[in-house]
């Protein structure tokens, strides 16, 4: 159950060498699946990326991936799967002035790593790819990424109403006319949130849930009084 995530900027090469890695990785007794980009967004790639990963074949992922956050949700599918995996960024390439900004790789980061970059025709560095995908241990599920119960029936409560409490700051910042680029502030948080451009209650809705949904996978009490501004990270992560 391999996963390879591609990242990169438009016009870097990412189908190309997704394409290549599903013919060098693949087989008979393995067959390698690329997912892409498709409509429904950063939910149904995570969607489709998870059922694959019930199987045993090579995942491919050929997305911009251009957020931290989403490489990041990518990392904790694969721990979950207890599966080996690593990222090839795909440099190179002009991403034009609607195109999401492109947080770059960092290999100390423990999600974006293993890292294998390759520039314009380089050739992929298959053997070290093939090493870290099917001649390492996957690193075992942790408190992060493994489903467990709650520990504190308090934990669920403060959750909901913590995350609801900064939606609603949130909106009522967006009706009382705060512009892009300007700070919303949250009471009782010290930091605040800059928008770069109006969110609806659509999406602030959808991004509360994926949040809830993660953070209920490592219940802790110790993390009760950084819930809001946990969230309040989330949100500047995954809205550009």
């Amino acid at each position: 159950m391999p996963l390879v995530v591609l990242c990169g900027r438009p016009g870097s090469g990412k189908s190309r060498r997704a394409a290549e890695l599903r013919e060098a990785l693949g087989g008979p007794e393995r067959p390698a699946h690329v997912v892409t980009q498709a409509e429904g967004g950063r939910a149904a790639l995570r969607a489709e990326v998870e059922r694959r990963l019930s199987r045993r074949d090579v995942v491919i992922v050929d997305a911009g991936n251009e957020l931290r956050s989403i490489r990041y949700e990518l990392y904790c599918a694969a721990r979950q799967a207890g599966t080996a995996r690593c990222l090839l960024h795909c440099a190179g390439g002009a991403g034009g002035p609607d195109e999401p900004p492109f947080e770059e790789p960092d290999a100390s980061c423990r999600w974006d790593r293993p890292l294998f970059t390759v520039r314009g025709e380089e050739p992929l560095p298959l053997g070290a790819i093939r090493s870290a995908l099917f001649e390492s241990a996957p690193p075992p599920p942790h408190r992060a990424t493994r489903t467990q119960p709650l520990q504190s029936c308090g934990f669920l409560h403060q959750l909901d109403r913590v995350t609801q409490d900064v939606l609603a700051a949130v909106l009522a910042a967006q009706r009382s006319g705060a512009q892009p680029g300007e700070t919303i502030r949250v009471p009782g948080v010290a930091e605040g949130l800059v928008l770069s451009r109006p969110v609806s209650v659509a999406e602030l809705s959808r991004l509360r849930r994926q949040f809830i949904s993660y953070t209920k996978m490592q219940p802790s009490d110790e993390n009760l009084p950084q819930l809001a501004s946990m969230f309040l990270q989330y949100l500047s992560r995954s809205i550009q």
